[in-house]
């Protein structure tokens, strides 16, 4: 299969004779902080997270768990919407977490921050108290790529789950889904690149990279790395449901006139197929 390749920025100098000398963008960018703007949009999030468990379950949920934290931004912005949330952040690198312990708990000030517990440790075997909302964000559990693991973590989220709980995560696809392909977008101060490098059809397994460009031509290649196996949405229900869930709801991302995603989600039960698509699936305890 030809791989397609996004249009490189061309580099704000003529030639690399007439750069200034000096650390160039790539050098000194952070990726961490990256991500978070690239990436992430806690506060939508938590907004779905909230409207979804109130419509499912009638009541407010006030504890929150993030696994595969990383930098605990979402964490952060959970107990930061209400004083009287609560959220746990689990993740196995403790560099990431100790990120965003001085990124995001500190500057959120000491009465946010003291409401978020942070653990270093294994999503399956992680010993915290049962919260409403147990969360898996941005395909983290995808890193999971064989049936009975998957199913382990899963058991591991119901288990944590207060008797109403409600487990979110997220998945994407489409036939854009499975194509070598890097797809580049503009963000304030540099590009986002999303690189999907391979694709097996036969295992899924799927290797992906997250590129940042910069206005001088620099390139912080493969700030983050992703060996994942992209599970399909009846097999997660699947699971889902063997691992105790009473049942599963499938979130859909609606799109715009042009066919992109528009950020808003709906429950459905059927879709026409498209070429890259969103959605969240809520298991519900």
């Amino acid at each position: 299969m030809a791989r397609k390749r996004a249009k490189k920025p061309s580099p704000s100098g003529k030639s690399g004779k007439g750069r200034k000398k000096g650390p160039r963008q790539a050098e000194l960018a952070d990726r961490h902080d990256l991500y978070q703007q690239a990436v992430q949009c806690p506060e939508a999030d938590v907004e779905f997270f909230t409207r979804t468990f109130q419509a499912v379950r009638g009541r407010l949920p006030l504890a929150m768990r993030e696994d595969f934290c990383g930098t605990a931004y979402l964490a952060t912005t959970w107990c930061a919407s209400r004083p009287d949330r609560t959220a746990v952040g689990v993740d196995l690198d403790g560099e990431t977490l100790d990120w965003g312990r001085a990124h995001n708990l500190e500057p959120a000030g000491e009465d946010v921050a003291s409401r978020v517990h942070l653990v270093e440790g294994d999503v399956r075997s992680a010993q915290v108290d049962k919260v409403d909302v147990t969360c898996a964000l941005n395909f983290s559990y995808c890193v999971f790529k064989t049936r009975s693991e998957l199913l382990g973590y899963f058991k591991a989220a119901c288990d944590g789950l207060v008797e109403d709980g409600l487990f979110v995560m997220e998945l994407y696809g489409g036939t854009e889904a499975i194509e070598l392909v890097e797809d580049e977008r503009e963000c304030d101060g540099f590009d986002y690149v999303w690189d999907q490098d391979a694709f097996n059809p036969i295992n899924r397994h799927t290797l992906c990279h997250i590129h940042f460009r910069f206005p001088d031509g620099s390139v912080l290649r493969e700030a983050f790395t992703y060996d994942w196996r992209l599970w399909t949405i009846p097999e997660l229900r699947e699971l889902l449901a063997e691992a105790g869930f009473a049942r599963s709801i499938v979130y859909w991302e609606d799109v715009d006139e042009d066919g992109d995603g528009n950020g808003e989600f709906f429950a459905t039960e059927e879709v026409e197929q498209q070429e890259s698509w969103l959605c969240y699936i809520v298991g519900v305890k």
